[in-house]
């Protein structure tokens, strides 16, 4: 089972799709916020 983050806890590195370029959390570390939303079965017709 995966660890829950707590508010204010750093995210851990994570790479993103998106087309074919891969984004990395860590690419926008000290340059700007970012806001982690995940939705479940979002685009998956189910």
């Amino acid at each position: 089972m995966a660890e829950l983050l707590q508010a204010g806890q750093p995210a851990p590195d994570v790479t993103f799709r998106q087309g074919r370029d891969e984004i990395k959390l860590l690419d926008f570390k000290g340059l700007k916020n970012v806001v982690l939303a995940f939705y479940g079965s979002a685009f998956t017709g189910g």
